[in-house]
């Protein structure tokens, strides 16, 4: 009758543990999936993203590589020569102009979009260069040589004006190797100030205007 008892104090004793043991297996698989919370979103499948972080979700169709992509059209020129053509051209702030590039290839541009940024933009010139519109600007009481090239008309007036009077005409009439701008640019190699002298007289070569492009190209 002992031995009765006993082997059934063995196998309650054994279930028990069995049943315990299972209970803190499941507990601990499902605290590493889940973490210490009754919703389990750690278990849930992993959404398929690109390996960039995007704002928008991973359903973008596949590139077409079939279609060609734009080339690269922009033009490069020394920037006094880019003045240059503009200047020859007649200096229209709306009317584009033609130039050959440094490649030979002939390109168009405008006043707006690839003349005016030299004068208005620094560290174009050479590292740590000013813009020329900083030095000549529109108050004739500290612009140097009383002239204004940081707008179209403010350059029109010309400089050394006196009273709102207009000055001298910076573009010599259209002809470039006459103005005052080739002069202090090319020739001087004056401007922009602070100019290191093995920076070339034609200046820096910008990316400025398209080219033209041939009939059947």
């Amino acid at each position: 009758m002992d031995r009765t008892d006993d082997f059934r104090k063995f196998m309650y004793t054994a279930l028990i543990a069995f049943v315990l043991l299972l209970v803190v297996w499941i507990s601990i698989v499902y605290i590493s999936a889940c973490g210490f919370t009754l919703t389990c979103r750690q278990g849930q499948p992993i959404a398929a993203t690109t390996p960039i972080p995007t704002l928008a979700a991973a359903t973008l169709p596949a590139p077409d590589f079939s279609v060609a992509a734009p080339s690269f059209a922009r033009c490069r020129i020394a920037a006094v020569n880019l003045i240059g053509a503009w200047v020859s051209a007649g200096y229209s702030d709306t009317e584009t102009f033609t130039f050959t590039d440094v490649d030979g290839q002939e390109c168009q541009a405008n006043f707006t979009d690839d003349v005016q940024p030299l004068f208005l933009e620094s560290n174009l010139w050479y590292p740590g260069s000013l813009a020329c519109a900083s030095c000549h600007q529109p108050d004739m009481a500290v612009a140097s040589a009383q002239l204004d090239q940081s707008t179209y008309e403010g350059m029109l007036m010309g400089s050394r004006r006196v009273d709102g009077a207009k000055g001298n005409d910076i573009f010599g009439g259209g002809v470039w190797e006459e103005s005052l701008l080739y002069e202090n640019l090319f020739v001087k190699k004056f401007m922009p100030l602070g100019r290191p002298p093995e920076v070339p007289a034609e200046g820096p070569i910008v990316f400025a205007g398209i080219a033209i492009q041939e009939e059947g190209q």
